[in-house]
C-alpha cells in the first residue's frame, strides 16, 4: 500500500520513511505542505501521514485542499501541540487520527494498520488479483492457485508495484526508486537478480507466466495476449 509523508523535520522525514518502508510499504516523503499537497492530489495514496507545522502551506491547509478536491483518503496527524482545540480541529477538517510528537514507531504502526483496515466508502481496494495470483495488501499474504507463496519484504514490495501498474512498462530506475530508494546504476543487477527470485516464486509451476521483460526498457506484468 502506498503512503504520503508530509514532513519537514528531515530526520523524523527519514526515520518514518525507512520504518514504514521495512514494513512493507510503499512510500514518498514531502517536505513542504505545498509539495504535499501536490503529491497527494496527482497521486495514489491510501494513507497521508501529515505534520501540522509546515513550510507553506500547513497541515490544516492542506487537508482542507484535499478534501476541497474531493480527495478521500485517510490522515493522520503528526503535531507537537498536545492541546484539545488542536485535535478537535483536525478531526472536524476530517483527519482520521492524531498523534502528539514525541511518539513510538510502534504505536504509528499500530494506527497506520488500524486506519488502513477500517478503509472508507470509495477506498481503494485492499486486495489485488491478476489471473489466479491474488496479493491481500493488509494480511501481507500472496497466494497463487490457492498456494501459498512466502516473499521477502522487497520482492512483496516489488509485486505489489508491478501488480499495482499491471500493463505498463516499468523501467529499472523506477523500480529502484520505488521500492529500494535508490538511484539507478546501469553497471548494478541488483533489479534484475530480484525480478528473476520473484518470477522463481510467482510464475515457476504456474500458467500463465505473468512477469515480463521488455528489451532495452524493463518489466511488465500481464496476462500474455494469447492468454488473455
Amino acid at each position: 500500500m502506498n503512503i504520503l509523508i508530509v514532513e519537514d523535520e528531515p530526520k523524523t522525514g527519514e526515520y518514518l520513511r525507512q520504518g514504514l518502508r521495512e514494513a512493507g510499504f510503499v512510500v514518498d516523503l514531502a517536505t513542504r505542505g505545498n509539495d504535499g499537497l501536490h503529491l497527494a492530489l496527482v497521486g495514489q495514496h491510501d494513507l497521508v501521514i501529515l505534520d501540522v507545522m509546515l513550510p507553506g502551506l500547513d497541515g490544516w491547509q492542506v487537508l482542507k485542499g484535499l478534501r476541497s478536491m474531493g480527495r478521500q483518503m485517510p490522515v493522520l496527524f503528526l503535531t507537537a501541540r498536545d492541546q484539545v482545540e488542536d485535535r478537535v480541529q483536525g478531526l472536524e477538517l476530517g483527519a482520521d487520527d492524531y498523534l502528539v510528537k514525541p511518539f513510538s514507531f510502534a504505536e504509528l504502526l499500530a494506527r497506520v494498520r488500524v486506519i488502513l483496515r477500517r478503509g472508507r466508502p470509495g477506498q481503494e481496494l485492499t486486495t489485488l488479483r491478476l489471473a489466479d495470483l491474488e496479493l491481500d495488501l493488509l494480511r501481507r499474504r500472496i497466494t497463487r492457485a490457492g498456494r501459498r507463496i512466502d516473499l521477502t519484504a522487497k520482492e512483496f514490495g516489488l509485486l505489489e508495484l508491478l501488480m499495482r501498474r499491471q500493463g505498463e512498462v516499468l523501467p529499472r530506475s523506477l523500480i529502484a526508486s520505488q521500492v529500494w530508494d535508490l538511484n539507478f546504476d546501469s553497471d548494478t543487477n541488483v533489479i534484475d537478480v530480484a525480478v528473476r527470485r520473484l518470477r522463481a516464486k510467482v510464475d515457476e509451476g504456474f500458467e500463465p507466466r505473468l512477469i515480463h521483460t521488455v528489451r532495452g526498457m524493463g518489466y511488465v506484468m500481464e496476462i500474455p495476449e494469447a492468454e488473455a
